[in-house]
């Protein structure tokens, strides 16, 4: 079986319908499991529609109900893949994936079940029958041609599928997990991408999933000028599909038994809190009881755990997710106001917060994805393995200081080394050589061990810089200057 070209309608995702092309169309005989997960509203169930489509394969979307019921749809579905006047019926799920094998007898067929973690809780031994099907000597494996491709949104119940001690252990040869856009898809996909200052604000406040575009009107803001106005329509308009989105991502995922506490996590987050002991002390909770909140948090991709560049077993904390940024500091603080229409005043009157709480730390975040997957070896003295934050003694000043970016290469046969260090500052204030002495000064002190030839200092400002800075680094080769434009598109 060929496939053909990705459809038109497809935005981006080329590496995921590669990868999953190449699943369906693998000629060798013998069915295959392929699974197919992440959040809602990333777009897996276009692209597998898509896919069944090119190739004639057969898709089932399961909805929450019971296993009789679900059969019942399946039989329904299987009949009319057929052509066949009537429904099949399915006495078991074991005789309904054997009919569904069978399906790849005489060509290699895909074969999707969409929201199968609806099936799962309703049948708990659904893996199992899956494990039996798929045995090695089985009628799926000798003589089918079958690509089973199973997707759900339950992030939790998916990468538990293949766990260890699960029953599918070892039997899928495809695990995809659909991730938002990536900064620049993103602003590609909100056609902002002419006007980096609005990608940047755009971003900072929905993120990359593809769905947020349709539930903000279909149509992003048209410049700069009309950003307010479009977040007070769009995002902090009750009458809006957004408005409450930041709060139901975390009601959506089933492993969270206890939306309260999660909920109070991200808020604590939210403010600014990304140490494991100033989470706690926000919460009133000691360190010690935070364990599942931050790894649950961290399994549906609410948030990120990043480490330290120069000390082992301390990381820092932050929200992966926009959306719930600023759910958590705008819209449940203020829903009494906007509730009854004064959004524009809520978004004016927040204008600090938004800078300090979510453009400043979103700018690092994006410095830092711009080291590791935009900048080329030139600019940071060497090839990133990691790029990621720390905080380094001072004597002289006899406190601690912070480095937002801190770029390690790992060379083959030798010890990893620091090639570039950085600052990044999405305020409004303009970058000055005040902040070239400020690096020089964290540079003297990094660890001799971790330094090799002397660290490339990065600088990235989201309002610019000053001649005087752009002089000094247009004279020396260890300076680099990153503003939003070579953020969007340079290296």
């Amino acid at each position: 079986m060929q496939v053909t070209g990705k459809p038109e309608r497809l935005f981006g995702r080329d590496t995921e319908w590669r990868e999953l092309t190449e699943f369906a169309a693998m000629p060798a005989i013998g069915a295959t499991l392929g699974l197919v997960y992440g959040r809602r509203r990333q777009g897996k169930t276009l692209m597998l529609e898509l896919l069944a489509r090119q190739t004639s394969g057969f898709l089932f979307a399961a909805t929450q109900q019971s296993e009789t019921q679900n059969l019942a749809d399946l039989g329904a579905a299987y009949g009319a893949f057929l052509g066949l006047r009537q429904h099949v019926k399915f006495p078991s799920w074991q005789e309904a994936l054997e009919e569904l094998f069978r399906l790849g007898e005489d060509r290699a067929v895909p074969v999707i079940i969409d929201e199968f973690p609806y099936l799962v809780g309703a049948t708990p031994g659904l893996p199992s029958y899956l494990q039996q099907a798929l045995r090695p000597l089985g009628f799926a494996k000798e003589r089918t041609r079958t690509r089973m491709i199973l997707c759900g949104s339950a992030l939790t119940t998916m990468a538990q599928l293949l766990g260890g001690g699960a029953p599918l252990r070892g039997r899928a040869s495809m695990e995809l997990v659909v991730r938002p856009f990536r900064y620049r898809e993103a602003a590609a996909f909100w056609q902002v991408s002419h006007d980096p200052e609005l990608a940047f604000r755009l971003h900072a406040l929905v993120g990359g999933t593809p769905a947020y575009l349709e539930m903000s009107g279909g149509s992003s803001p048209s410049s700069a000028a009309d950003f307010d106005e479009w977040v007070a329509r769009r995002l902090l308009n009750p009458a809006s599909a957004m408005f409450r989105e930041g709060g139901l991502l975390l009601r959506e995922e089933s492993s969270i038994v206890d939306p309260t506490s999660y909920a109070a996590t991200l808020a604590a987050l939210s403010a600014g809190n990304h140490r494991r002991s100033e989470i706690a002390s926000a919460l009133g909770r000691p360190s010690s009881a935070l364990g599942h909140l931050l790894s649950g948090l961290r399994d549906i991709g609410l948030i990120v755990q990043i480490d330290d560049a120069l000390r082992e077993k301390r990381s820092v904390y932050r929200i992966a997710e926009p959306v719930v940024r600023f759910h958590q500091l705008l819209v449940q603080r203020h829903e009494p106001e906007l509730v009854i229409g004064r959004a524009s005043r809520v978004w004016a009157d927040n204008a600090d917060t938004v800078a300090a709480k979510i453009y400043g730390p979103h700018f690092e975040d994006l410095a830092r994805d711009w080291c590791f997957e935009h900048a080329d070896s030139g600019t940071l003295g060497g090839v990133a393995a990691r790029v990621r934050p720390t905080e380094i003694a001072c004597r002289e000043h006899r406190r601690g200081h912070e480095i937002d970016i801190v770029v390690t290469e790992s060379p083959s046969f030798a010890a990893d080394r620091i090639t570039a260090i950085g600052e990044a500052k999405g305020t409004g204030a303009v970058m000055d050589v005040s902040h070239v002495r400020r690096l020089e000064h964290l540079r003297g002190l990094l660890p001799a061990a971790k330094v090799g030839s002397p660290p490339k200092l990065l600088l990235f400002s989201r309002s610019g810089f000053t001649d005087d800075l752009r002089r000094v680094a247009d004279a020396r080769a260890d300076i680099e200057l990153v503003d939003l434009a070579r953020l969007y598109e340079g290296s």
